[in-house]
């Protein structure tokens, strides 16, 4: 599937029969009413969907309303889950009994290694060695859950790494391994897929706003590296012509506001890189904003003018968690972070922010700094 100029695949021809076999399994599965009544089954008994909405009380600036969507509050604490069931379930029908995945802040890995649980597969996980480093809990809390998870060493041994060796793992494994891909990325269908999964987001705080507030937010918005709980965010409100949606990227990683077209890891889309295609490297205090690209979807909504991409600084971000903190006792992911940093300039009434997972993880790297 392609979004305008964006998407497709660019794999090795090892990858096209797997992918094949992938395309036709989510297609079978999107028309089994017993596949979406387990996901909901399970998103209602095992994760504690649906995720409140909460307004805060003392965060947003005067004569404001800030509205959170608590997705900090699912099992494994964040959004990732949402996807990994979906997922995990898409594999054992294709009767993929190996998993490999990738992960940047720990919470996919952390969220792929609890479905492999529940379910009884093999999990491996690859994990930048500066992010395990950053974010030490997750891999103790992965390998508690019976992961095993490696280490990546080479480049800047982050996210981007990472993804790159889980999908070299998935090319020499591919008859038995399933790929669970963390983000709307990756090449098609997989961005269809983690939006489609992800989409429960928006459809349930769409319709908490009508019960609420009667009435649907001025704005939206969402953390962008990836970009998988911003589409599944704006997912619920992109019919809303009405309603502003707001991307916000970490400055160091900014792939939309100063990104090119280029091809990463399997789809094209926009990416930091050079004038030759050579992806340049990304920065974020947040282990989960510093890839180079981004879901192709998001690149086609920006062309389009649908939604609009803006940027935090590490301060910023820093400063929006400790707000948070202080003011209403939620500790925000450093990713979620950057879109409170930006919610609270937003000149609109009512805004909406995707919370997308709790700072657990992150109090290290926010007490270092």
């Amino acid at each position: 599937m392609t979004y305008g100029e964006y998407g497709g695949r660019y794999v090795p021809e090892t990858l096209v029969p797997a992918l094949d076999e992938l395309e036709r399994g989510w297609a079978e599965a999107l028309t089994d009413p017993s596949f979406r009544e387990e996901l909901d089954r399970l998103g209602s008994r095992y994760v504690a969907r649906p995720s409140p909405l909460y307004e805060t009380q003392r965060f947003a600036p005067p004569g404001r309303r800030i509205v959170l969507k608590r997705e900090d509050l699912n099992h494994t604490g964040a959004h990732k889950i949402n996807n990994a069931l979906g997922q995990i379930l898409l594999a054992s029908r294709l009767g993929k009994r190996r998993i490999v995945a990738e992960t940047g802040a720990g919470q996919h890995g952390v969220a792929t290694a609890t479905v492999c649980a529940r379910f009884g597969l093999d999990c491996v996980v690859y994990m930048g060695a500066e992010d395990m480093r950053r974010q030490h809990p997750n891999v103790e809390r992965m390998r508690l859950l019976g992961a095993e998870v490696r280490a990546v060493e080479f480049g800047t041994r982050t996210l981007k790494e990472a993804t790159s060796e889980a999908i070299r793992d998935w090319i020499a494994n591919v008859e038995t391994t399933y790929y669970l891909i963390g983000s709307c990325v990756g090449p098609a269908p997989y961005p269809s897929i983690v939006r489609e999964l992800q989409a429960v987001i928006g459809r349930e705080a769409r319709a908490q706003m009508l019960e609420s507030y009667d009435r649907l937010p001025d704005a939206v918005v969402a953390c962008v590296g990836g970009g998988s709980n911003a589409i599944g965010l704006f997912a619920g409100f992109i019919e809303d012509a009405d309603v502003r949606l707001v991307g916000v990227e970490a400055a160091g990683a900014a792939s939309l506001g100063s990104g090119r077209p280029a091809v990463l890891h399997g789809a094209r889309s926009s990416v930091l890189a050079d004038a030759d295609g050579q992806v340049l490297d990304a920065h974020s205090i947040s282990a989960g904003l510093d890839y180079p690209g981004v879901g192709p979807e998001h690149a086609a909504l920006r062309d389009s003018g649908r939604a609009e991409y803006t940027t935090a600084t590490d301060e910023e971000a820093l400063a929006a968690f400790h707000r948070l903190a202080e003011t209403e006792g939620i500790l925000p992911a450093l990713e979620s972070a950057h879109a409170l940093a930006r919610a609270v300039d937003i000149d609109a009434e009512l805004v909406l922010v995707g919370l997308s997972g709790r700072g657990d993880k992150d109090l290290a790297e926010v007490l270092q700094h």
